[in-house]
């Protein structure tokens, strides 16, 4: 009866929330890497995709054209167990000969002559490993040995101490593996400081500063049991129980559209967000029907989006092309860290992440709301419209007390599923700022955080509190964080305090000085998208809404409120914040909270308020 089914039926039966099974998985990866197909050199070394240089350059973006796609290529094979109908490892293995020849006009550009050569090495090492039997194993010596030549200066050099750690160590445990040269100490020392990223439940910061992102998944959860598999070694229990934490978190982090959070660098990588559940399933961690649920819904999200495009390319952009969300790193190869989502395709069909039902993501069974401590999050999910939304009062990608500009993919006080964060001008979305003499709005980077913590009624509760500062980005270039080195203007301190219950937040600032006037501004929701507002309490009674574009939406719609003049200091005001469907406003007195479902909140009982 079952084998007479449609694939179609079969596909909803096993997968009922997104129709997407092993086979919609591997005809992605086989579409987008015959259309890369199209932009090689004779050699296959370089794949050289439309569109404008990235900033570092041709060279680089020709390197990151082969190396990402030769991730997807890997995975494809592997998860095979050495099937190779589009004979995928004859044609990649030309383009190692072309390209680790130092004297083939198409060679790569070497480690030693571009930082991101490292990045790109460590894909190679990764496929090389994971496709031993079918590829490196099939080389002949000559070309071994250059491979091991290109990749031979890693050794010794210097790496930037972010997740760019695992990229030596992945590289240098990969030469190992195959007698070439390597240095214990740098794995050592590059294991030492992963291990100095490490923070609350099983979170991961992408360095020493406060910089909680995707990397946290698609990085820094991604390698370690990779390298323990290249190193001959077991599982390691720690890591094992950071993953199980993280992805607890990481699901309810997924709309029930599929879209990951849109928050922090390198968005361009799109599906990449898929991976960490891949990771999780590889490694026997987390529900597999759970898992295959959220990485199918986020990659289904993108390809009904238009990414890839028509012509199997995907271009820089979030849906189809906007460059605007670029950093100066990107170039038209980089999108295809996007491969990194389709690790799940080297696993073979018979493991259970594709034999299991797709289970309901949290968003999909019910209203909730829930603390990251690590990131500094008040994470809240609505079943109704299937936005999952974060209060950030722990993330800008610096330190407390730092004097920079905000980022503002890292330093808004909110991120959705649903929005994206304006990408130019001074802080207006997801802010709260006091205005100057001119009317400029001020920043928040820098702040200290405060506690994080679940009210008895289920309602959670953060602070920050910063200087206001005002000013410019520092010189340099752009990688989607605060620049250091522009002069700053200071100004009072203020400090917010986030409620936050279902499709709600209530907003508290206090303003410690004089100041012109303050600002809260709302949620950027696309015109057509859910439902955004503002409503100020008592003192805010001046409001308007700006208009603006974002990659989902030419008009993106961003309310906000504000004093109608000078700010009184060390008065609490209050705002409302709607991004969804909320039903009607909380209702806010003078020392309570009533909430559209008639849970109240006694403002006595958040410390910082009943001070």
């Amino acid at each position: 009866m079952w084998e007479a089914a449609p694939a179609w039926f079969l596909g909803w039966v096993i997968s009922p929330y997104t129709g997407w099974t092993r086979e919609h998985w591997a005809g992605l990866a086989d579409r987008l890497l015959l259309a890369a197909r199209r932009h090689a050199s004779p050699s296959h070394a370089r794949i050289s995709f439309p569109g404008e240089p990235g900033g570092y350059g041709p060279d680089v973006d020709a390197l990151e054209g082969f190396a990402r796609t030769f991730l997807a290529a890997g995975f494809r094979v592997a998860g095979e167990g050495g099937r190779d109908p589009l004979n995928l490892m004859e044609w990649y293995a030309r383009g190692i000969a072309a390209g680790t020849d130092p004297h083939h006009p198409d060679r790569w550009v070497r480690l030693d002559e571009h930082g991101q050569a490292k990045v790109e090495a460590a894909s190679l090492a990764l496929v090389l490993h994971l496709t031993r039997p079918w590829l490196w194993d099939r080389l002949t010596s000559t070309v071994r040995e250059q491979v091991v030549d290109y990749l031979a200066p890693a050794v010794g050099s210097g790496y930037p101490p972010i997740n760019w750690v695992w990229f030596q160590i992945v590289v240098e445990q990969f030469l190992a593996s195959v007698g070439g040269p390597y240095e214990q100490e740098d794995i050592d020392a590059g294991l030492a400081l992963s291990e100095s990223f490490e923070r609350a439940d099983g979170w991961y910061a992408d360095g020493s500063e406060r910089a909680y992102d995707h990397y946290a998944g698609w990085a820094l959860h991604f390698y370690p049991p990779l390298w323990r598999e290249m190193a001959g070694l077991p599982p390691d229990p720690r890591h094992l129980a950071r993953l199980e934490r993280f992805l607890d978190h990481a699901v309810h982090l997924v709309g029930a559209d599929g879209s990951p959070l849109i928050q922090g660098r390198s968005l361009a990588y799109r599906f990449a967000a898929a991976t960490p559940f891949w990771v999780g399933a590889r490694a026997g961690v987390g529900s597999p029907g759970l898992l295959r649920r959220a990485a199918s819904g986020i990659v289904r999200h993108f390809a009904g989006h238009g990414a890839p495009g028509e012509d199997g390319i995907l271009t820089l952009g979030w849906h189809g092309p906007h460059r605007a969300i670029a950093q100066d790193y990107s170039g038209p190869g980089s999108p295809y860290w996007a491969a990194k989502g389709l690790y799940g395709l080297a696993l073979p069909a018979g493991h259970p992440v594709w034999t299991a039902v797709e289970e309901p993501l949290p968003v999909e069974r019910g209203d909730f709301t829930r603390v990251v401590r690590a990131p500094g999050w008040l994470v809240s999910g609505t079943r109704a419209d299937g936005v999952v939304r974060v209060v950030n009062h722990g993330t800008d990608h610096s330190y407390p007390g730092s004097d920079l500009a905000d980022a503002p993919l890292y330093a808004r006080l909110g991120y959705s599923t649903a929005t994206f964060p304006l990408l130019a001008g001074d802080p207006l979305d997801q802010s709260v700022v006091v205005l100057d003499e001119e009317g400029r709005a001020s920043h928040r980077t820098g702040f200290t955080a405060g506690a994080l913590d679940v009210l008895p009624s289920g309602t959670v509760v953060g602070s920050s509190r910063w200087r206001a500062h005002w000013g410019e980005q520092g010189p340099g270039p752009d990688h989607g964080y605060s620049r250091a080195g522009a002069e700053m203007r200071h100004g009072p301190e203020v400090e917010v305090v986030s409620l936050v219950r279902g499709a709600w937040e209530v907003r508290l600032t206090r303003v410690d000085g004089r100041a012109r006037g303050l600002r809260v501004g709302g949620w950027p929701a696309p015109e057509h998208g859910p439902a955004t507002r503002v409503i100020g309490g008592a003192g805010l009674s001046a409001s308007g809404v700006e208009v603006a574009g974002t990659p989902l939406g030419e008009r993106t719609l961003v309310p906000w409120c504000a004093t109608p003049g000078e700010v009184r200091p060390g008065r609490w005001y209050a705002a409302a914040l709607l991004l969804g469907d909320g039903g009607e406003p909380p209702a806010i007195g003078d020392r309570k909270i009533t909430w559209p479902d008639g849970t109240i909140d006694d403002f006595t009982t958040i410390p910082v308020l009943s001070k």
